[in-house]
């Protein structure tokens, strides 16, 4: 009985596991603001992204608002240049991660927040802090102020693309009880286990093909996602290079428990060893 109860907690751990480790890691990396941040702020210096991003935002501003009609030609002037320069102007860094941070709250409002005014409905960026950069640049050269929108929405997705991620969202908290329940249900296999050094190796054994599973699984899913339409070519472009960071990522977290599934199985054998010197007879 007490074999039965062990091996049922060990496999109940690595059910867990399963779900547990891609759930956190979803948590941590896209629903997180600082996490999405971190993954998403290296496609700001993807050259072919930066030319893309520069004319979504161009497309987006409305200059006969903000300058006056008789500067519009020279403006004009300036902001090609400034477009063409985009990433090389003062401040880049800092406005590419805020426009991360907007957009992120537009798909992710914390606190249960409703998102901010714009297409409710599909996945957009707020790229406003880069139009800021550009106007300050541009005015910084004409010698008058200009002054910036606050809010500048550009589409990247699909309204299903959006229900997803919401879906996502109102999951993920879960990961931590499942990663928790898997925890306990390892000790209790533990405990109740008459060879102790067979719980370490079912569950080395178990990482190592739940390892296989999630590496099969995000190459499914990448090849899902990038079969899906954004709708605009800045859109693709973001949806390629995030997916490569995403899978990059990934493969970290499942690096780990490669190394989570070593450390167990040389538990085992060592365990298995020491086993077999106690019961050995004395001559």
């Amino acid at each position: 009985m007490r074999s039965f109860t062990s091996a049922v907690a060990v496999i109940l751990a690595l059910v867990l596991t399963a779900v547990a480790m891609p759930t956190v890691w979803l948590d941590r990396n896209i629903v997180q603001e600082d996490g999405f941040v971190a993954l998403a702020a290296p496609l700001g210096t993807d050259a072919g992204f930066q030319e893309r991003l520069a004319d979504a935002t161009v497309a987006s501003l409305d200059f006969e608002q903000i300058v006056p009609e008789p500067l519009l030609p020279a403006a004009q002037q300036l902001l090609d240049s400034a477009v063409q320069s985009l990433s090389a102007l003062p401040g880049y860094g800092a406005a590419w991660e805020e426009t991360l941070r907007r957009s992120h709250r537009l798909s992710f409002p914390a606190d249960g927040a409703q998102a901010a005014e714009g297409p409710g409905t599909s996945l957009t960026m707020d790229v406003a802090p880069l139009v800021g950069l550009v106007t300050n640049a541009i005015g910084s050269n004409l010698g008058l102020p200009v002054e910036a929108p606050t809010q500048t929405l550009v589409n990247i997705g699909e309204p299903s693309q959006r229900q997803l991620i919401e879906q996502v969202a109102a999951f993920t908290p879960l990961g931590y009880l499942l990663a928790l329940g898997a925890a306990v249900a390892f000790l209790l296999g533990l405990l109740a286990a008459r060879r102790r050094w067979t719980v370490f190796l079912s569950a080395g054994l178990g990482l190592l093909i739940l390892a296989a599973v999630w590496t099969l699984g995000v190459g499914i899913a990448e090849g899902v996602i990038r079969g899906m339409s954004s709708g605009n070519e800045v859109a693709e472009l973001f949806k390629n290079q995030f997916i490569e960071a995403v899978a990059g990522s990934f493969a970290e977290w499942v690096k780990w428990s490669l190394i989570a599934a070593a450390v167990l199985l040389a538990a085992a054998i060592l365990l298995r060893l020491l086993s077999g010197r106690r019961r050995r007879p004395v001559s």
